[in-house]
């Protein structure tokens, strides 16, 4: 498909800066594709009566870390040039996947060395070595620690990558790192948060409960191709990134029970969904899962496992606005998005929700 079908125009007003205070007041879009009216206009606190006993919540617990990191590079016969790198993928104890920049202005086997400033002591610094260049600005970076004592330099080192749309409008300050954060956030590895969490709070959760809404949860580290634009005119040629993720045998066999007593499983955010989808059978069952996923949903794809989704609003031309397209059909994600811009809606990590219902058309 061509990439053009996804694009609009969204202006600036849109965007959200900070999140809905609180987190439960977020506006929410109902989309149901295949009843009348279209689109209903809610509030994320109403979601306990737009589901029904037995469905299952499904969450991604991934936790955000301060992955966004600056520094100096040093070569012999070469001036000292700055570097930010943005980590996206653990490779290995010692070694992460990386989105640097100025990403041409680097060779392999550069030394850089991380920190506040770049001071030299060393509770302030974190040095690397460039291993290896990929496309698109990716390098791997080999890092001078290694395990827990190179988690604990990356949490004093770094700080918490605000996405583009918002770090272009203002600095990250110290509220970010409390709004940028699922409150049920406990598995240590993503450079963006489970945007679609971030409108839950405790008072949510009972509610959910008093109704008999089932809540189970999943890891995918989110990474920061999440914010990469789509670079080429048909869906057919676009590459996604990687990103880790974990389903227990648990879950699998809980949320399979969910399905065969006739609840729905809904999928708060994208990354669950492309986990579970990329977790299930053809025949829908969801089986136990970890690896690397690059499953990428365009519109023709047959989902397997998920009958509901809770998600924000996404960037034109982006491969999330190409996942909603696919579930609930381009026509309706058109009239939503439409609808959206028009009323006022907030757009991005920091903004109001939607929950699509999935469309049966083909």
């Amino acid at each position: 498909m061509r990439v053009d079908d996804f694009d609009f125009d969204l202006p600036d007003d849109n965007i959200a800066l900070r999140p809905a205070n609180p987190r439960d007041a977020a506006r929410l879009l109902v989309v149901r594709p295949d009843q009348e009216p279209l689109l209903e206009n809610r509030i994320v606190r109403d979601l306990p009566s737009l589901l029904r006993a037995g469905d299952a919540l499904v969450f991604n617990d991934t936790k955000v870390i301060p992955a966004q990191l600056e520094g100096v590079r040093s070569r012999d016969g070469a001036p000292d040039l700055a570097v930010s790198a943005t980590l996206h993928m653990r490779v290995a104890a010692d070694r992460w996947k990386a989105f640097a920049r100025p990403g041409k202005r680097l060779k392999t086997g550069d030394r850089i060395r991380f920190g506040h400033s770049g001071e030299s002591c060393a509770i302030g610094q974190l040095d690397a070595v460039l291993e290896a260049k990929g496309e698109g600005g990716e390098v791997t970076l080999r890092f001078d620690l290694s395990g827990p004592a190179l988690d604990e330099a990356i949490m004093a080192v770094g700080h918490i990558p605000l996405p583009p749309y918002i770090a272009a409008k203002r600095p990250e300050d110290a509220q970010d790192s409390k709004d940028y954060q699922t409150i049920y956030a406990r598995e240590d590895g993503a450079v963006a948060a489970p945007t679609a969490g971030l409108h839950f709070t405790p008072e949510l959760f009972a509610a959910l409960d008093a109704a008999g809404v089932e809540r189970h949860f999943v890891t995918l580290h989110v990474g920061a191709g999440t914010f990469l634009p789509v670079k080429v005119d048909d869906t057919a040629d676009h590459k996604m990134h990687s990103e880790i993720g974990h389903v227990s045998r648990e879950t699998a066999e809980r949320l399979n029970a969910v399905r065969a007593r006739g609840g729905r499983i809904v999928c708060v955010g994208t990354t669950s969904l492309r986990l579970l989808e990329s977790a299930a059978a053809e025949d829908g069952t969801i089986e136990a899962w970890s690896g690397a996923t690059d499953i990428f949903i365009t519109p023709g794809y047959r989902f397997r496992a998920v009958d509901v989704l809770m998600t924000n609003f996404h960037l034109p031309r982006s491969t999330l606005f190409m996942l909603v397209s696919a579930f609930a059909g381009i026509e309706p994600m058109r009239a939503a998005y439409d609808h959206a811009i028009a009323t006022g809606y907030r757009f991005y990590s920091y903004g109001d929700s939607s929950l699509l219902f999935r469309t049966t058309a083909p």
